[in-house]
């Protein structure tokens, strides 16, 4: 005889209850079902009798631990919302899980993120022949999408693939930001009527104690002034001046306000005040023109060209003049650099005016016919 709350309930039974406890209800179940798979040549863990757990207390089924239920994760699917195992062996059967149904967790995280698998990015890779296809100088790591229509594009480095979110995408941008450099465009020529010069020689004036127009600087002698003398050789007189000549904007995109003063690396040059975006995405390009130009046909779709191979299949083709990636070794892209770099200048010279209504067609039709595949391959799917 034993208390009703220690049998099962049983719609069947005449009092609603099950004729064995639960303890022997257990055993003949878990006795049925392994001789059932010791039929079938399958072997399971021994049964693990059901225990009585004090208040608070669970047990995990992975470590064979009984351990506090602040030591599990939350699982809402579950009837008591606590998960089945601990938190560092959920940890290590979703990782197994992963591994055994996907292959591995890059595996799993690719087709999660990108609708790609490791295999497929692999061959992209070689098919780039091992390089970044924007800076032709890096590894490609990291797999670089349309946010817009989810497709994939390429294969980058890190410092490209971040530079792009750097410009937000922005193809127009990174092409300012290429004339910006090379002391073109709007802003440059502002600078040369206020100044007479594209940009400030930041050397020669560190040790000069006048303004911009000539006056008497007032130095407060506070971190920020010693900083901008240090570093730029200006002072907060001419940070103010040059930000109320950009009209407090960012002088590349002027959609931002401007927060940074943007100089030359090399030479102490100061160009003028950036945003962040901008001023981080010109670095992360090493404030090169042609990377800013390969990136912005890049994502216009006119950098990556599919063409005819010898073998009869196609190939990628990303330089001009056109060469076979898969034949250039490691470090030897920088004679294709040069001349690709001049190929594009001269050509967005040519379309210099990317604001007139014909481009901005071009890239909306770019843009729609992505929209268009994406549809088609989704319906086909």
């Amino acid at each position: 005889m034993k208390p009703v709350a220690e049998f099962w309930n049983r719609k069947a039974s005449p009092d609603g209850l099950a004729l064995y406890c639960k303890e022997c209800f257990g055993l003949r179940n878990a006795a049925a079902y392994r001789g059932k798979q010791a039929v079938e040549g399958k072997e399971v863990r021994a049964y693990r009798k059901r225990v009585q757990l004090p208040e608070g207390m669970k047990y995990c089924a992975r470590c064979e631990t009984v351990k506090s239920v602040d030591e599990f994760g939350r699982n809402r699917a579950r009837k008591s919302g606590i998960a089945v195992y601990c938190r560092p062996c959920y940890s290590v059967v979703i990782a197994e899980n992963k591994r055994r149904n996907h292959g591995s967790e890059r595996n799993y995280l690719l087709r999660l993120r990108y609708g790609v698998t490791e295999q497929e990015v692999t061959q992209m890779v070689a098919d780039q022949g091992g390089t970044c296809v924007i800076c032709l100088r890096a590894e490609p790591k990291h797999v670089d999408h349309s946010h817009l229509t989810g497709r994939v594009r390429g294969i980058l480095c890190f410092k490209c693939n971040g530079a792009l979110g750097q410009f937000k995408d922005d193809p127009r941008c990174l092409g300012d930001a290429a004339n910006y450099l090379e002391l073109r465009g709007p802003h440059a020529y502002r600078m040369k009527l206020e100044l007479d010069v594209p940009a400030l020689d930041g050397h020669a004036r560190r040790r000069e104690v006048t303004t911009l127009w000539g006056t008497k600087a007032k130095l407060s002698g506070t971190s920020r002034q010693n900083h901008l003398r240090q570093k730029y050789g200006i002072n907060d007189e001419d940070a103010r001046w040059l930000l109320n000549v950009q009209g407090g904007m960012c002088a590349i995109c002027w959609s931002m306000p401007a927060e940074h003063v943007d100089h030359d690396h090399r030479t102490g040059a100061v160009r003028g005040m950036a945003c962040g975006g901008c001023n981080a995405g010109m670095g992360q390009l090493g404030d090169d023109p042609t990377s800013l130009r390969r990136a912005a046909d890049y994502l216009l779709g006119e950098l990556v060209r599919e063409v005819p191979a010898s073998s009869g299949t196609t190939r990628l083709s990303f330089t001009v003049p056109d060469v076979d990636p898969r034949t250039v070794p490691a470090g030897g892209w920088e004679p294709y650099l040069e001349a690709d770099g001049r190929h594009r200048r001269n050509v967005w010279q040519d379309d210099d005016d990317r604001e007139d209504p014909a481009w901005v067609d071009r890239c909306l039709d770019k843009i729609l016919g992505s929209l268009r595949s994406m549809s088609e391959e989704n319906a086909r799917a």
